[in-house]
């Protein structure tokens, strides 16, 4: 009982420092840009407590509320997830940034339905997952048709935006999903040879992507135009050194790291916090996946089982990533942090997945008591 105790515990208070650890770290890399564009140098601070504050009361009603209601909406959640992406591409109602239109407007505030699809996603695949016999499981028509047909559709949408390396999260979290419930090891490794293979025409195809991937491979042939910001990533955990400069004494920030609050936030807490600033995330993050993992396994219904691994594959999989492109370890892609980067919808469904992993645990410590 005490460690389901403590397991709960973690996973409660983790999000939360590390929610809180972003919003400081996002006031110190945005206040100076935020006062030149905005006329306030805590514009991306406010919102990003607006969304913050909004997230901590979702997490604390979903974590009340029994995850098994999720299966009763579980597909028509889905479908509204499908029918907002599509909304997205329509001319007019999508709005364009950075190149991709990703992002739906309502009032002054923008959000991003593709944060949403990810768990939509991940809830649809457990409840079919759950109702499936395991022998069957290891069949194609059983193990592998209904799970493509209803990931497909929202991959396709997401990539259509263009967000090439959303899909590629969203593939190994159904991947990851699909071999937990017994899929046969033949068909995994057919659907990811056909990922792959798609994953490689998509990046020849779009000449940017191509560009990325070789500017990985040597970023100091071109230091001034594709390589410019993970040079800068560089320079900012190099100036770091162990402790840091300290907090809002960063230098890469000021107009030489682009997007230093949000898929780059790493990097200067890398600068401002030194090494072992980043290796207090990197820890808060491992215990917080293996606290996930945790709650899979105690879990007594395969429903919330398949959930839970869903959603700790997702958010290990999304750090990883982004942890990957800061330091150069993989080619640059617009991929935040979870709970520490900007940006309120992504900060919203994540605290919202936390609630359910939060609802899972307390559900199996019933469970287990009864």
């Amino acid at each position: 009982m005490y460690t389901k105790n403590l397991t709960q515990t973690l996973l409660l208070c983790i999000p939360l420092a590390l929610i809180g650890l972003g919003i400081i770290m996002i006031y110190s890399s945005s206040s100076l840009v935020a006062a030149q564009k905005y006329q306030d140098s805590t514009y991306f601070l406010k919102k990003q407590l607006l969304f913050g504050v909004c997230g901590i009361i979702g997490m604390l009603v979903m974590m009340r509320i029994p995850y098994c209601v999720l299966r009763r909406w579980a597909y028509p959640f889905w479908g509204f997830c499908l029918v907002l992406l599509g909304l997205v591409l329509v001319p007019g109602l999508g709005i364009k940034a950075g190149g991709a239109v990703r992002w739906l407007g309502v009032g002054p505030l923008t959000f991003q339905p593709a944060e949403l699809a990810k768990l939509a996603l991940i809830i649809a695949l457990a409840c079919s997952l759950s109702k499936k016999d395991p022998e069957r499981m290891k069949t194609f028509w059983v193990g592998v048709v209904p799970h493509l047909m209803i990931t497909l559709p929202l991959c396709a949408l997401i990539v259509v935006q263009p967000d090439f390396g959303t899909a590629m999260m969203l593939a190994v979290v159904v991947f990851v999903m699909l071999y937990i419930a017994g899929a046969h090891r033949k068909y995994l490794i057919a659907l990811t040879l056909i990922a792959c293979t798609a994953g490689a025409f998509l990046i020849i195809q779009k000449g940017y992507r191509l560009e990325r991937c070789l500017t990985f491979l040597d970023p100091w042939k071109d230091p001034t135009g594709s390589g410019f910001q993970i040079i800068q990533s560089f320079l900012a955990f190099g100036s770091g050194g162990l402790t840091g400069t300290g907090l809002g004494k960063g230098y890469q920030k000021l107009y030489y790291l682009p997007e230093p609050h949000t898929d780059f936030i790493l990097s200067v807490i890398g600068e401002e916090l030194g090494f072992v600033g980043v290796i207090i995330v990197i820890a808060l993050f491992a215990v917080l996946v293996v606290c996930g993992i945790k709650i899979a396994l105690q879990s007594y219904d395969p429903f919330g089982c398949y959930i839970a691994v869903g959603i700790v594959v997702l958010i290990g999989v999304q750090t990883l990533l982004n942890m990957g492109v800061v330091t150069g370890l993989l080619p640059t892609k617009g991929m935040p942090l979870p709970f520490l980067s900007y940006g309120g919808t992504a900060l919203l469904v994540n605290q919202l997945s936390i609630g359910i992993l939060l609802s899972i645990a307390g559900q199996s410590h019933f469970t287990a008591r009864s």
